[in-house]
C-alpha cells in the first residue's frame, strides 16, 4: 500500500495500514470462497473482517475523523456512511450464514466498496492526518488504540 508520504512512520497510521493489509488479504479469501459458492466460508471470513474492523473503525472515528472533520467535513461524512454500510452487510453474518440468497453478491459488492474505502483512507486520510494532527492528537489516538486493542501481531512477528 502507500509508502510515499512517510505516514507509516507514525505508529497509529502503521497499525491502521497493517489492519487494511489484513482486511485486503481476507477480501481475497472471500472472493475465492465466492467463486467456490462456499457461503459458509464467506460468512466466516466476513466475521473475521468485522473483528479486524471493529477496533480499527473506532480508532478512526474517535481519533482521526474528529480532528480532520473541521477541514474535510464532507469527506469524513462519506467515510462514516461507508463504515455504516460495510458494518451492516458484514453484520448480517453475526448468527451464521445469512438466509438471503442475495447476500453473497451484496457481500462481494460491499467488499469492493471496502477496497475503494481503504484506498481513500490510505491516499487521503492518512497523509492529511500526518500534515494536520499535532502531538497531543497522536497521543489521544494512541490512548484510544490502547483501549480498543488490535488483532494484529506485534510488528516484526
Amino acid at each position: 500500500m502507500c509508502e510515499y508520504c512517510g505516514c507509516q512512520a507514525v505508529t497509529a497510521i502503521d497499525d491502521l495500514t497493517r489492519e487494511h493489509d489484513l482486511v485486503v488479504n481476507l477480501i481475497g479469501e472471500v472472493r475465492t470462497a465466492h467463486a467456490a459458492t462456499d457461503t459458509a466460508r464467506m460468512a466466516e471470513l466476513a466475521r473475521q473482517i468485522t473483528d479486524v474492523l471493529e477496533p480499527h473503525t473506532y480508532v478512526e472515528e474517535q481519533g482521526l475523523f474528529p480532528v480532520l472533520a473541521a477541514d474535510f467535513p464532507d469527506h469524513v461524512t462519506v467515510l462514516q456512511a461507508e463504515h455504516r454500510h460495510i458494518e451492516a452487510v458484514l453484520g448480517e453474518t453475526a448468527d451464521g450464514v445469512p438466509a438471503d440468497p442475495s447476500w453473497p453478491g451484496r457481500l462481494v459488492e460491499t467488499l469492493d466498496l471496502l477496497r475503494e474505502h481503504i484506498l481513500k483512507e490510505q491516499d487521503g486520510v492518512f497523509p492529511a492526518a500526518l500534515a494536520s494532527l499535532n502531538p497531543e492528537d497522536w497521543d489521544a489516538i494512541d490512548t484510544i488504540r490502547a483501549t480498543v486493542g488490535t488483532l494484529l501481531p506485534a510488528p516484526g512477528r
